[in-house]
Order: structure tokens, then sequence, then C-alpha cells
């Protein structure tokens, strides 16, 4: 209980001083007018009489912390104060400033408000201060003293005995704050990397090749273009009998098969018989190609022997079976166009 009344009794006081501080009394301060001014031509240099009043509250304030410094000048209505901007306040800084004029039937009051700042301690004085007045008949700079302000530590009044002391002003230091540039950077390196090698292998990739395809002869010119080639090569005149009538029999089965629309090539000579009678063959000579087909079967299998005069007769063969049996097909009727006209009936 003791404890709270002290602690209420120390924040009573408290709040005492700092109204009776932020309620101190404007003192009158005595203004020094640096020239004549400038006076207009044909007009005399008449200033009507003013004043300005000074405080600072609070009049005691700690090293760092605002202050407020109020000067209000009371004058005419027809005249004019307006502050000029202090270059160089060695011990002091002007956070904020403010200009408020009231006029009234006797006169005008304009009081100007800076919030300050000290960075030394002791008792210091404030910075002169200097301002521009303009009346109908003249212009003048006028400068106002300062007044006095206590600058008091932020360290308490036993600081020396418990060993804390101010420090100095620190230069800048670095402070490590953590940042993903650097992984960022790394990203973006990779999904660039990634779409360079995209787009060589994309450059790169197998095209597909255009073959132009031509368009397939008749099946009577190949075969004969086959037969032609069989002969320019004199195989039966090489001691090759039996070559040439493996050659031959392939050429005149692939012809048989693809005339008649059955798979002659893979199939055996009584196969070939077979598929031959089923079938509708005009023309087909019948007798020499059983013939044929028993004369090369014997060159081929049974090792038998065939004279030139033999060879040539059945290539003459493979050129009649063509002759005899190959009928041209019928051309394809040609397609009226879309938007001709029908017949009339």
């Amino acid at each position: 209980m003791k404890r709270l009344l002290l602690l209420t009794l120390l924040l009573g006081l408290s709040a005492c001083r700092s109204q009776q501080q932020e309620t101190a009394e404007a003192q009158t301060l005595q203004a020094q007018v640096l020239d004549g001014g400038v006076v207009a031509e044909g007009a005399a240099p008449q200033v009507e009489d003013w004043s300005v009043k000074g405080r600072v509250v609070p009049t005691q304030t700690r090293i760092g912390d605002p202050f407020l410094y109020e000067l209000t000048f009371t004058h005419a209505k027809d005249q004019r104060f307006e502050l000029v901007q202090p270059k160089e306040l060695e011990q002091f800084e002007v956070l904020e400033q403010s200009r408020q004029r009231q006029d009234g039937q006797g006169g005008s009051v304009t009081t100007f408000t800076l919030k300050m700042s000290a960075f030394e301690l002791g008792m210091l004085t404030l910075p002169q201060l200097t301002f521009d007045l303009t009346a109908p008949s003249v212009s003048q700079s006028v400068a106002v003293p300062g007044m006095q302000v206590e600058v008091l530590p932020v360290l308490p009044k036993d600081a020396d005995e418990q060993g804390a002391s101010l420090f100095d002003f620190q230069p800048p230091a670095e402070v490590p704050i953590r940042s993903w540039r650097l992984l960022y950077i790394l990203a973006g390196v990779l999904a660039a990397g990634l779409l360079a090698w995209g787009l060589v292998k994309w450059l790169r990739r197998p095209r597909p090749q255009v073959v132009a395809v031509k368009p397939l002869a008749p099946l009577d010119v190949r075969t004969r273009k086959a037969l032609d080639a069989l002969k320019r090569e004199e195989l039966p005149a090489k001691g090759h009998v039996k070559d040439f009538y493996f050659r031959l029999s392939e050429i005149l089965r692939g012809y048989l098969g693809e005339r008649y629309g059955f798979e002659a090539l893979e199939c055996t000579t009584p196969e070939l018989i077979a598929s031959l009678r089923k079938l509708r063959t005009p023309g087909l000579p019948e007798e020499p190609l059983m013939r044929f087909i028993s004369e090369s079967d014997m060159v081929k299998y049974a090792k038998a022997e065939a004279s030139p005069e033999s060879c040539a007769q059945s290539l003459a063969f493979g050129y009649e079976l063509v002759e005899k049996t190959y009928v041209p097909p019928a051309p394809v009727p040609a397609q009226p166009p879309p938007h001709a006209p029908g017949p009339r009936v």
C-alpha cells in the first residue's frame, strides 16, 4: 500500500512539473533590426511598433528528445513576418516548423513554432533567428536572439557509480541481412541454360526427309525391263546356267502373282499350277508354261544341263508370256467438275 501511494505521489509531481514546463510564460525578447530596409520611392520609412515574445517547452529536455521553440510576433495588420531558414545549426536540429497568423481588431499575432532537438549537454543558447519584415512602405531584416534550454543526459545521476557511460558516435557498420539474391541468380542461370539446351536440341532435331516417290511403271514394262537386264548379263555363256534359271523363274513368278493376284513367289511348283488352274487366266499358254517350269526345276534342283539354245528359248518364252497375258488397266473415267451441269433428259 505504501509503495502504491509513493508511486502515485511521484506520478503527480511529474505531471505537475511537466504542466508547469508546458505552461511556461513567454519572455519578451529584444529584437534587432539588421539593416535600414529598402524604402519604396516617394514613401517615408515608417514602420509601426511591434514586439516579439518567445518560450521553450519544456525548458529542460534530454539529449536527442524533441522540444518546442515558439516565437510570437504582435504587429499591425499591414505587416508580415517570414522566417529565414537557418543554414547551419551545430548543436541543434530543426525537425519541423509551422507558421500561424491570427488577425484581430487591434492588430495581428503571428506565431512561429519550431520543433527541435539538441545534441550537446548543459545549458545551451538557441541560435539567433532572422525574419523578413514586410510593411507597406519598407522591408527589413530582423534578428531575434535565442533563448536558453537545459539539455540533460539520458543516464541516471548514479551512472558513474554504477559504471554506465555514454558511448561516442560510431561509424556506419555493415549489418548482414538474409538475402535470396544469389539463389535467384543461380535459378535464372539454370533456367537460361535449360532454355539454351532445349533450343539446341530443337534445332538439331531430325527433320522428316521428303523422298520423291516415282510412280510405279506398268507391270509389263517392269517385267520386260527385268528380262532385258537378265539378257544383257549373258549368264549361260559364262557357265551360270543354274543362276540364269533361278533369276528367270523369279521374274516370271513375280509377274504371274501380280497379274492374277496371288502369292506366286512363295508357292511350290504344284501349288503354282493349282492356283493358276483355279483362276481365270485368259491367253495363258499353259503347255509352254508347264514345259518351262519342268525344265527350270530340273536345272535348279536336279543339276540337269541346259544348252545355250534352251536358255534362249526359255528367255523368249518369258517375253511371249507377257505379250499374251498382260491386259492394260482400264483408264479411270474423268470426273466432271463439281459445278458442271448434269445431263439433259
